[in-house]
C-alpha cells in the first residue's frame, strides 16, 4: 500500500511542474485524493459493499470536485491534474500512465446494464473539456485536444480533435510528456489544404493539356483580362479607366 502512495506521489512530481514539495502534493492535490478515495471506495464495491462504496464517492465528490463511480476501473500511476469538474462512469476502464485535465466527461450512451463507459488505453493525455460518451476505445499512446467530443474509438498513437473528434496524424510518445497542445493537428485544415493542393495540380495538368492540344481558353482570357483590370482598378482608384 505504501508503496503506491510513494508511487502517486511521483507521478505528480513527474507530471506537474508546480509541484515543489512532498507536504504540497500530499495535502493540496485534490486529484490526488480523488484517486486515494476511489480505491477504498472500489474496494468496498468489489466486495458487495455498495452502499459504502457509493458513499466514499460521493465524501469524494464533495471534497475534490471530482466524481469517480466506484465501479470504475484504474490503472496505476493516474494523474488528474486540477480536476474540478470530472466525471468517471461506473463501467470505465483506465489504464496505466494516464493524463486527464479538468472538466472531463468519461460517460455513458446507454440507460442499459451494461459496458457502456469508454475504456481508456496505456499513456493516453486527454485534455480540459474533453466529452468521451459510449463503451469506445481509446488506443494507448492516444491524446484527445482539449474541448473535444470523442464518439468513435480512437487508434493507438493517434491524436483525436473537434466536435466529433476526427482522428488526425500520430505522434511519438516524447510529445506527450513535453504536453504541447499547441501542436495538436487540425484534421479539418489538413482535409482543406489537401483539396487545395489537388484542385492546383488538376488545374496544371489541365493546362498543359490545353496547350498540348490547341484548346481555346478564351474563358481563361476574359477571365484574365477581368483580374488586369480589377487589379488596375484598385491600384489607381483616382484614375478613370483606359477603356473610357
Amino acid at each position: 500500500m505504501f508503496k503506491t502512495l510513494k508511487e502517486d506521489v511521483q507521478t505528480v512530481f513527474a507530471k506537474d511542474p508546480a509541484a515543489r514539495g512532498w507536504l504540497e502534493v500530499l495535502f493540496l492535490y485534490p486529484g490526488l485524493h480523488a484517486i486515494w478515495m476511489h480505491r477504498f471506495a472500489h474496494f468496498f464495491w468489489k466486495h458487495g459493499f455498495l452502499f459504502a462504496g457509493r458513499a466514499l464517492s460521493h465524501i469524494g465528490r464533495f471534497i475534490t470536485g471530482v466524481e469517480i463511480h466506484p465501479g470504475a476501473t484504474i490503472g496505476r500511476r493516474l494523474f488528474i491534474d486540477h480536476g474540478m469538474g470530472i466525471v468517471i462512469g461506473e463501467t470505465t476502464e483506465i489504464g496505466n500512465d494516464v493524463l486527464l485535465y479538468s472538466g472531463i466527461v468519461l460517460g455513458g450512451t446507454s440507460i442499459e446494464k451494461k459496458k457502456r463507459h469508454p475504456t481508456i488505453g496505456n499513456n493516453v493525455l486527454i485534455g480540459t473539456g474533453v466529452t468521451v460518451l459510449g463503451p469506445i476505445h481509446i488506443g494507448d499512446g492516444a491524446r484527445i485536444g482539449s474541448g473535444s467530443v470523442v464518439i468513435r474509438d480512437v487508434p493507438a498513437n493517434a491524436t483525436a480533435v473537434g466536435i466529433p473528434a476526427k482522428v488526425s496524424g500520430g505522434f511519438v510518445s516524447p510529445e506527450i510528456q513535453k504536453l504541447e497542445h499547441d501542436r495538436i493537428p487540425d484534421p479539418v485544415a489538413d482535409a482543406i489544404r489537401f483539396l487545395e493542393k489537388q484542385i492546383e495540380s488538376t488545374n496544371s495538368r489541365l493546362a498543359k493539356v490545353e496547350k498540348k492540344e490547341g484548346m481555346p481558353v478564351e474563358l481563361d482570357k476574359y477571365l484574365e483580362n477581368m483580374k488586369k483590370e480589377i487589379i488596375e482598378m484598385f491600384a489607381n482608384p483616382q484614375e478613370p479607366s483606359k477603356k473610357d
